[in-house]
């Protein structure tokens, strides 16, 4: 069993939210660990170990300060503006004290590129406002000195508290169709798998780009369609396909550069796997 590491104090900015919350749980046991929320939240208020921040109105300098964080991870959510602000306070806050960021980004960097996975290095290229903001704050932590800032783009997220998941079971109890993207070839991941690979990042001092999806590739209706079986939900779903392109299409992000241990990647069944627990 791993030991509590105090050498690092860890603030998670959205660690009320799916991810930031599983990262929050994967590592407050190791490192002195705080996180931030945004609505009201009784139970949170009274963990000394979290502070309500509001994008949109708070300063992230008092938090900052309060906290001194040696590692800050961003998966915050809101305005995108407001992100790009907020995330230009973190890189100056990081170059100053000499501090390490994670900044959970999105395949969506990549989603103007549609003939081939994605890898680290390759240049990125958007079409969507989420991707191009994205693109923006990956941007200014590559200006950063390599050591100090460590970029996660992921693909999609599931999981059984998911909120994709828990659509799922929602439009099937109410009779709503679930989109589907038959020509949409993807890779998907955890929310679990993923906070395991970020513990890894920390404890091994990792900084650069790093790819955290499956191995293994997969069309979105296919994939979709395997989950509502697995939740036995089967008999009682009907989907609305949806196609954005006459040909395959594909938003992969796959490593080549920095790869992780083989008992920290994850296969597409894996996934289904855990859904069954």
């Amino acid at each position: 069993m791993l030991k509590r590491e105090d050498k690092h104090i860890v603030l998670i900015l959205g660690a009320s939210g799916f991810l930031g919350g599983s990262i929050y749980k994967e590592l407050r046991a190791y490192f002195k660990t705080f996180g931030t929320y945004n609505t009201a939240n009784t139970i949170l208020e009274k963990n000394k170990h979290f502070f309500q921040y509001n994008i949109e109105e708070d300063d992230i300098y008092e938090i900052l300060e309060a906290v001194k964080p040696t590692i800050i991870i961003s998966s915050i959510r809101g305005d995108f503006s407001k992100q790009v602000l907020v995330h230009q306070h973190l890189t100056e806050y990081v170059l100053k004290h000499k501090i390490k960021i994670i900044f959970i980004s999105s395949a969506n960097v990549f989603d103007a590129y549609i003939k081939y996975p994605s890898y680290e290095l390759d240049k990125t290229y958007s079409n969507s406002m989420y991707g191009h903001f994205k693109i923006k704050i990956e941007n200014m932590l590559l200006r950063l000195p390599k050591k100090q800032a460590a970029i996660i783009r992921l693909p999609m997220v599931f999981g059984v508290q998911s909120p994709r998941i828990q659509e799922f079971i929602k439009f099937t109890k109410e009779n709503e169709p679930i989109e589907v993207f038959p020509n949409l070839i993807m890779n998907v991941t955890t929310d679990e798998k993923v906070t395991q690979q970020i513990h890894y990042i920390i404890n091994r001092n990792k900084c650069g780009i790093f790819h955290l999806g499956s191995s293994d590739l997969v069309h979105h209706e296919d994939f979709i369609k395997e989950i509502i079986d697995t939740l036995m939900l089967k008999q009682i779903s009907s989907y609305k396909r949806v196609y954005t392109t006459n040909n395959d299409r594909y938003l992969a992000v796959l490593p080549k550069y920095n790869k992780l241990p083989k008992h920290l990647q994850i296969k597409s069944d894996d996934i289904l796997t855990g859904l069954k627990i």
